[in-house]
């Protein structure tokens, strides 16, 4: 038989179960205790700016909140503004449809121009005709032109007391800052996956629709923290099985976003992390033939690689936050043991190139593959400093401390084989042992020259080259304290404003060590090494007795006879004086 022309047509289910009041929404709980307390106190603002990405609730909001300005009881009962509306007023249902005629909203996207605002501005002067309140809410309001936002300023700025304003936008920054100036703000972010789901599961329920939890995230995670996104997802999925009755599977949902199965993409990875690139192309390739974009399969293994390096920095606990189902978590925390910080943040490097190199190549499925192979065979490889490390360690006195190769190294010493190094950059059985890639604090060792003073750092500049550095500190550092790995000093009034960087930056370098610098305007520290010796001078006999008998002469500069680079241990040193002055 026909349908029945009484039947009610189908709503979709962002439209079925958009939130009514403030209680239904979801995640935007910070924003409704503002609102909560401003209206208990009294303290409501005449204009209001929702910004947020699409589907989050903007417009949703404001209608909610136009409501709970004009809020009058069902019988009438008028007890001003209302957060809480746990019945339907006398004017919700005609808010909530759009056609309450002291709530306008108007969409700045298709009234754009000085005309549209001018008739607007034109009824803020008229008093509501039901309400408590005349409602102006501008949805994209960032679409309006520089004229029309002129002409809104001034009304924006004092308008009558019987008017408010609710502004909508995704695109904040195009607001100009005399509006946002004169409105509260409220950014209502993306919905967290994990409460998104049970908002689907819900949902779900009222439809009496069985779906897996696993599809439910999945559905979460595409909709990227869009509450519309989710359900016009969801109602797609709820589609495929027809009139069958039969549970919506993870399968089919995977199928139809063209998601990558979440099992084969840990697989992947570990693959990955092997080294193994045969296993982890055919992976790629199953999932690619499946359905599954490569774009979508590399983003699944940076959000993977993101949550192990969490572990591994912040421990397992870190296991369970963010869009980590337990599935995932659990694994995390298994292989997060068995890799370095070194390998997790090489990884997300090269997939974040791949993903780029993916989006603009002309197949995008080679692209893919070619990321892969590179990321398989740099798990094999340890970092330059691992590597230089290791040499060293293996090699004893066949490195310099300068960091350069002996001519004549140790026989037996040779640089580990790529297996070997597994642990610096590799995925192995075995968690990552740590005499192999310590960890940050042992990394710390001095691995350069020893510097036990000030002067030994003021030679190191020297011997390095870097006369400027030498110069100014010679000459614009009065010394507090020194340790190994911690300088406290002031600075004087005519030194660079990059010197104390360059210095941090320079040490770091020269002796792979990270040294603390401190700058201390309130202590007046020792002389400059450059007034120091001056003063060293001028007190010598000889010098003295000079200006006695040249009282006019003056000392133009101070220089050091010794060379740039210390003589070998076996030459002896046959200099008796380090200064000469010039007069």
């Amino acid at each position: 038989m026909p349908e029945s022309q009484d039947a009610a047509p189908y709503q979709v289910l962002a439209r079925k179960y958009r939130p009514q009041s403030f209680n239904d929404l979801i995640g935007h709980e910070a924003m409704v205790k503002t609102l909560r307390n401003a209206f208990s106190s009294g303290r409501i603002a005449h204009a209001y700016v929702l910004t947020g990405v699409r589907g989050v609730g903007k417009t949703t909001t404001a209608r909610i909140l136009a409501r709970a300005l004009n809020y009058v009881g069902p019988n009438g009962e008028d007890n001003g503004p209302q957060i809480d509306m746990a019945q339907e007023g006398l004017h919700c249902r005609a808010i909530a449809e759009s056609r309450h005629p002291d709530v306008l909203e108007m969409d700045a996207a298709s009234r754009t121009g000085v005309g549209d605002i001018r008739e607007l501005i034109e009824g803020v002067r008229y008093a509501p005709v039901e309400a408590r309140y005349k409602v102006y809410i501008i949805d994209e309001v960032h679409m309006l032109s520089t004229a029309a936002f002129n002409a809104l300023l001034k009304t924006l700025e004092e308008p009558p007391p019987h008017v408010k304003f609710i502004f909508a936008t995704t695109e904040i920054r195009k607001l100009p800052v005399t509006v946002l100036s004169r409105c509260q703000r409220f950014d209502l972010r993306r919905i967290d996956p994990d409460v998104l789901t049970e908002h689907l599961s819900a949902i779900a329920q009222k439809e009496k629709v069985e779906v897996e939890r696993e599809g439910l995230f999945m559905i979460a995670r595409a909709a990227e923290g869009s509450v519309r996104d989710a359900l016009s997802i969801l109602d797609q999925a709820i589609v495929q099985n027809g009139a069958t009755g039969e549970p919506v599977n993870a399968a089919s949902i995977r199928d139809m976003l063209g998601l990558a199965d979440r099992t084969q993409v840990w697989d992947l990875l570990s693959a990955v992390f092997s080294g193994d690139a045969k296993t982890a192309l055919e992976h790629f390739r199953t999932q690619y033939d499946a359905g599954a974009d490569p774009g979508v399969v590399l983003r699944d293994m940076l959000e993977l690689v993101h949550l192990l390096t969490r572990v591994k920095a912040a421990g397992p606990d870190a296991a369970g936050h963010g869009a980590a189902g337990e599935a995932d978590a659990e694994r995390a925390r298994d292989m997060a043991g068995k890799l370095s910080l070194n390998a997790l943040t090489r990884a997300w490097s090269l997939l974040m190139k791949g993903l780029s190199e993916t989006r603009e190549a002309p197949d995008p499925a080679a692209a893919g593959e070619m990321a892969l192979i590179r990321l398989a065979y740099a798990a094999d490889l340890p970092t330059p400093d691992e590597a230089l490390r290791m040499l060293k360690r293996d090699s004893g006195s066949g490195i310099r401390d300068s960091g350069s190769v002996s001519a004549q190294p140790n026989p037996e010493s040779r640089i580990p084989s790529p297996k070997s190094a597994l642990g610096g950059g590799g995925y192995s059985a075995e968690p990552a042992r740590e005499e192999a890639f310590p960890e940050p604090q042992a990394r710390r060792a001095p691995a350069g020259p020893e510097l036990r003073s000030f002067a030994d750092i003021v030679a190191l500049a020297g011997e390095k080259r870097d006369i400027k550095l030498k110069i100014e500190l010679e000459s614009y550092v009065h010394l507090i304290s020194f340790a190994v790995g911690r300088i406290e000093l002031r600075l004087h009034e005519r030194a660079p404003g990059e010197l104390v960087n360059r210095l941090t930056q320079r040490l770091r370098e020269w002796t792979g060590q990270f040294w603390a610098i401190t700058v201390n305007a309130n202590v007046e520290g020792e002389p400059t090494m450059r007034d120091a010796r001056t003063a060293e001078v001028m007190a010598h006999p000889l010098v003295k007795r000079a200006l006695e008998l040249f009282p006019d002469a003056e000392i133009a500069a101070i220089r050091d006879i010794r060379p740039a680079i210390e003589p070998v241990a076996e030459a002896p040193d046959e200099t008796d004086e380090d200064e000469e002055q010039e007069a």
